[in-house]
C-alpha cells in the first residue's frame, strides 16, 4: 500500500484513511494472532452514526461482533487495546474468549469515545474481510429436468472432446449442486445469520413481491460462456440463466438484492450488478471435487490460499454447445446456503430462504 496513497474506507457515511496494518510474529507465540500496528486518521468532531450515551461517569458506547473477531481487538498480550486506550483516553471493555456479548467503549470525552468506536469498526471490518466466505445466496437450479439435461451435456461433452487438452469428467459440476450465486457472505454467529434472515425478508416484502408478482419467475438455463479471454485455456464455464419471457425482471431483483446486502455491509462491495451464470465446469474440482469456485481464498485464520489449478481447452465445447439448451425452471426461493454443507439430497445446506409464492 502506498502511504500517499491509502486506502479508503467508508464507515457511518464518512470516509476514513487507514494506515497499513503489519502481522509480526513473536518468538514461541501463535502466529495468526494479529497486532494492530496502525490507525485510521479520523475526525474527532460528533458522528451521528454511534450511538453514545452520557453516563454519570462521562460517556458510553457499544460495539456488537462476533467473538470469533474478538482477539483481534486484544492483540497480542492485550497491545491493540492498550494502545487504543490510551490514544483515546478510554476504556475498553471485551467479552472473554468463547462468550458472545458487546464490546463496551466508556470515557470521559464524547469525541475519545467516537474515536475508539471508529478504529475497532475498521479493525472489525479489516479482519472481517480476512475471513472466508461461510454462506451465500442462491438460487437452487437442481431440479429434474435440469439435472438430467446437465448429464446429458456432460456425456456428449466427454464423447466429443475428451481428447481436449485438460477435458475429462473430474471438472463436472455435481448436478444437485447446480445453483445461480447471488452473493457470498460472512456469517460468524448465529445472530448474523439471523440478521441475514431478517434482511432478506425485508428484500421480498419492500421490492421482490412487486417485482415477481407474487408468483415463481419462469427461467431458461441455455447456451454456455466461459469466465476468461482465452477460450484455449479455460477454467471456469458456466451455462447462461435468463427470463423465460425475455424481460430484465431477474437481473432486476437480484442486482436490488445484491444493493440491499452491500449496503448493510453483510456483502462487501465487489460489483454492481450480479452475473446471472451457473457453473457447469470448473477446473478447482479436478483435485477437489468439494471446492467452490474463487471462494476458496482464505483458510479460518486469514492466511491466503494458492489453489494450482490445470486450464482446458474450450474451444471445441464452444463451438458444439454453444446452444445447449439445460431446460426451463421456475425460480420460486431465494436460500441461504452454507458453504462446505450439504443436506439429505446432496444439496447445499439451507439454513434459511424466502419463497415468491
Amino acid at each position: 500500500m502506498e502511504v500517499l496513497r491509502p486506502q479508503l474506507i467508508r464507515l457511518g457515511g464518512r470516509i476514513y484513511r487507514k494506515n497499513p496494518i503489519q502481522e509480526q510474529t513473536y518468538q514461541h507465540e501463535e502466529e495468526d494472532e494479529d497486532f494492530y500496528q496502525g490507525f485510521v486518521e479520523c475526525a474527532e468532531e460528533p458522528c451521528d452514526a454511534y450511538e453514545v450515551v452520557q453516563t454519570q461517569q462521562g460517556f458510553r458506547c457499544t460495539v456488537k461482533a462476533p467473538s470469533l473477531l474478538y482477539k483481534h481487538i486484544v492483540g497480542k498480550r492485550g497491545d491493540t487495546r492498550k494502545k487504543l486506550e490510551v490514544e483515546t483516553k478510554t476504556s475498553i471493555s471485551i467479552p472473554k474468549p468463547g462468550q458472545e456479548g458487546e464490546i463496551v467503549i466508556t470515557g470521559q470525552h464524547r469525541s475519545g469515545v467516537i474515536s475508539a468506536r471508529t478504529r475497532i469498526d475498521v479493525l472489525l471490518l479489516t479482519f472481517r474481510r480476512k475471513q472466508p466466505f461461510t454462506h451465500f445466496l442462491a438460487f437452487f437450479l437442481n431440479e429434474v429436468e435440469i439435472q438430467e439435461r446437465f448429464l446429458k451435456f456432460q456425456e456428449e461433452v466427454l464423447e466429443k472432446c475428451s481428447m481436449d487438452h485438460g477435458v475429462d469428467s473430474t471438472i463436472f459440476q455435481n448436478p444437485r449442486k447446480l445453483h445461480l450465486t447471488i452473493g457470498m457472505l460472512v456469517l460468524l454467529s448465529e445472530q448474523e445469520i439471523q440478521q441475514t434472515c431478517e434482511m432478506l425478508q425485508q428484500c421480498k416484502e419492500e421490492f421482490i413481491d412487486d417485482i415477481s408478482g407474487g408468483k415463481p419467475l419462469e427461467v431458461e438455463m441455455a447456451g454456455i460462456e466461459y469466465m476468461n479471454d482465452d477460450p484455449g485455456m479455460v477454467d471456469v464455464l458456466y451455462a447462461k440463466v435468463h427470463m423465460k419471457d425475455g424481460s430484465n425482471r431477474l437481473q432486476e431483483l437480484v442486482d436490488r438484492v445484491l444493493e440491499r446486502f452491500q449496503a448493510s455491509g453483510l456483502i462487501v462491495k465487489e460489483w454492481n450488478s450480479v452475473k446471472l451464470h451457473a457453473t457447469v465446469m470448473n477446473t478447482l474440482f479436478r483435485k477437489d471435487p468439494n471446492a467452490e469456485g474463487r471462494y476458496n481464498l482464505y483458510t479460518a485464520d486469514g492466511k491466503y490460499i494458492f489453489k494450482e489449478r490445470e486450464s482446458f481447452d474450450g474451444r471445441n465445447i464452444l463451438k458444439l454447445f454453444e446452444n445447449f439448451y439445460f431446460g426451463t425452471l421456475k425460480l420460486n426461493s431465494i436460500h441461504i446456503s452454507q458453504r462446505f454443507t450439504v443436506d439429505s439430497f446432496g444439496n447445499y445446506a439451507s439454513c434459511g430462504q424466502i419463497d415468491f409464492s
